[in-house]
């Protein structure tokens, strides 16, 4: 009997720390929401910067976030959404930064900062860009974003390194349709293969795998046994890129007939050149 007597009073005990510290930490975040709102959006805005100087990028965004909250309608409450969705960027919470941007950018649509919105959120789109064996969703949703700022902000500072991450992100497209369209031409499935290739040299005119790709074309081609195709876009990979060791290994490929009308053929290169290799 006294030892149900004493489970009893440890439970109890147990059962009354228990409550006094869920108690005490109620009491705790009451006190931090009074101090918090007891202080002035500049206060907060500054704490949130420093925590972001810190690299405490989640605390910095949750207090810009309550700059937000608290003093929606002061000036700073643009900069702190800004701040915060920069703050998630950095945290690698990508999702939490779109969602903050798209939000940003809906309501402040003459911000002065507007172009600044839309490069960071092609960023956190560009960043999680994955290796050309996995889906290519993001690397699509990255090039929208950043052909959007380019097309809306030609003048805008973060111009010109949006083209240049546009131009790496076509270049990861164009590599990954490269590699559809080999699995394609080494199981003996030309046409689909031939159908890959062609988007690269239309879609993808300025990247690195342009050369390769048009040297696939004159195997697919050849392969099945359409000569007069496979010579015509032989004639346009040797007039833009004759130096290129893809246009050494596709004149390996024609016979000396067709070598030779590739030399000498200007009018045939001409019209070749037009009909496959025309500016997009």
């Amino acid at each position: 009997m006294r030892f149900y007597q004493i489970l009893m009073l440890l439970t109890v005990s147990v059962l009354a720390v228990a409550c006094s510290s869920g108690q005490s930490t109620r009491d705790k975040e009451e006190q931090a929401r009074i101090e918090l709102e007891s202080k002035s959006a500049e206060e907060i805005y500054q704490e949130a910067m420093a925590d972001a100087d810190k690299g405490l990028y989640i605390n910095a965004a949750k207090m810009f976030n309550e700059v937000e909250r608290l003093y929606p309608y002061s000036d700073l409450a643009p900069k702190a959404q800004l701040q915060a969705a920069y703050a998630y960027y950095k945290s690698g919470k990508y999702d939490d930064a779109v969602i903050g941007l798209d939000r940003y950018i809906q309501l402040y649509p003459g911000s002065d900062d507007l172009d600044y919105a839309y490069y960071l959120r092609a960023l956190n789109y560009y960043d999680q860009i994955v290796n050309v064996e996995r889906d290519q969703a993001m690397t699509e949703s990255a090039l929208d974003n950043l052909n959007l700022l380019i097309n809306r902000f030609p003048d805008s500072r973060y111009a010109r390194d949006a083209e240049y991450k546009r131009d790496l992100t076509m270049d990861h497209l164009a590599g990954k349709e490269m590699e559809i369209g080999r699995y394609y031409l080494t199981r003996g499935y030309y046409q689909a293969g031939i159908n890959r290739f062609m988007n690269v040299v239309e879609k993808y005119q300025t990247t690195t795998h342009v050369p390769e790709a048009l040297h696939r074309l004159v195997e697919s081609y050849l392969a099945l046994g359409i000569e007069i195709e496979a010579y015509r876009v032989a004639a346009v990979l040797g007039h833009n890129y004759p130096g290129s060791p893809w246009y050494e290994d596709t004149y390996k490929l024609l016979d000396p007939k067709q070598r030779q009308k590739l030399l000498n053929d200007r009018s045939f290169v001409d019209k070749a050149v037009e009909t496959i290799f025309r500016p997009q």
